[in-house]
């Protein structure tokens, strides 16, 4: 049965607000948090991009629900020593309720300390050996690699939690997804895509799928549409330039492509809980185990009253009262319809 969640944007909140958010979503009836790692936002309109290590601190001190990195990249910008002790500190502070999400990373995010951004197929080699290096530091042994792209010296993490926090692998195409089912005690993704959670499936079962989307709610959908494009036209930019362009600026020339239509056209906008309840059904039908909702723009109260009365209720596996015992699907006037999107 799916679990929902909430997504944390570091790219759009400040801490304090992420804070709040977190307490909102629990309140809501929202299972777990995702929070996003960043170094700059994606372009100037969103304009935040706090430490996550620090906001993942004061949300254990404000919070119940399990927190996962959506997601860090442990390559170039933070050598993976340093994430295994961060990851190490937030296991032991959220009480057992962290997970690792990584991924192989943005130049936007990771070039910023003058290092080359290697093609993907590198990044890919490069996340495989990280991941190596903070599972051997998870054991709490000293540690000594010598590696293709990093090396560690007589390290050893002396501030442990009973159980290693467990580590998800990003993946958004093949090749991405077969690293994830090698190396990643689940798999994390943003997009409804059942082929690639299938494939991670074949090679690891029993492990976990978890996604995130963003929906923005207004009290009109004009006014949603208007905010998701002024903050989040880039989500919608085709191919690798995600992962490629350097700056926020370069962002925001690429996003002039982006038409308000588009946004409106790919993005749950508005009040009806309809259009919301089939956006987020679709990743439920892909397959994934737990989807993380964020909303976009500075609508927070009324996205967590709106979802807590009218949205989670219409989705099976919500936590509060599902409306469709175990068939999977949403329902709509009290009549079950079935397997429609």
């Amino acid at each position: 049965m799916t679990e929902f969640g909430y997504f944390l944007s570091c790219e759009e909140f400040g801490p304090g607000d992420l804070v709040e958010q977190a307490r909102m979503a629990e309140d809501a009836g929202f299972r777990s948090l995702w929070i996003s790692d960043h170094f700059h936002p994606w372009n100037d309109e969103q304009g935040e991009s706090p430490f996550v290590w620090s906001v993942i601190g004061a949300l254990s001190q404000v919070s119940g629900l399990p927190v996962e990195t959506a997601v860090t990249c442990p390559t170039v910008r933070i050598h993976p020593a340093l994430v295994a002790q961060a990851a190490a500190t937030s296991q032991i502070m959220l009480d057992g309720r962290f997970r690792l999400g990584l991924g192989s990373g943005e130049a936007l995010n990771e070039h910023i300390i003058g290092d080359r951004w290697p093609p993907a197929d590198v990044r890919l080699e490069m996340l495989e050996e990280a991941v190596a290096v903070i599972r051997e530091l998870f054991t709490g042994e000293e540690v000594a690699h010598h590696g293709p792209h990093y090396t560690v010296e007589n390290a050893r993490l002396y501030t442990l939690p009973a159980t290693p926090p467990p580590i998800d692998v990003s993946a958004f195409g093949p090749k991405a997804a077969d690293v994830a089912s090698r190396i990643a005690d689940g798999f994390v993704s943003t997009a409804p895509d059942a082929g690639l959670v299938s494939r991670f499936r074949a090679r690891a079962p029993e492990r976990p799928a978890y996604a995130s989307t963003k929906v923005c709610w207004a009290e009109t959908r004009e006014t949603a549409v208007r905010t998701a494009h002024r903050l989040w036209a880039i989500e919608h930019l085709p191919g690798e330039l995600g992962q490629i362009l350097p700056t926020p600026r370069h962002f925001e020339q690429a996003s002039e492509l982006v038409t308000e239509q588009a946004v409106g056209a790919a993005v749950p906008c508005g009040p009806d809980p309809e259009e919301h309840a089939r956006h987020v059904q679709e990743y439920v039908d892909a397959g994934f185990d737990r989807v993380h909702i964020g909303q976009i723009g500075p609508e927070q109260r009324g996205f967590f009253d709106f979802y807590r009365k009218e949205v989670l209720p219409l989705l099976a596996g919500a936590d509060n009262s599902p409306t469709t015992g175990t068939t999977g699907h949403w329902n709509l006037d009290g009549a079950d319809r079935g397997d429609q999107p």
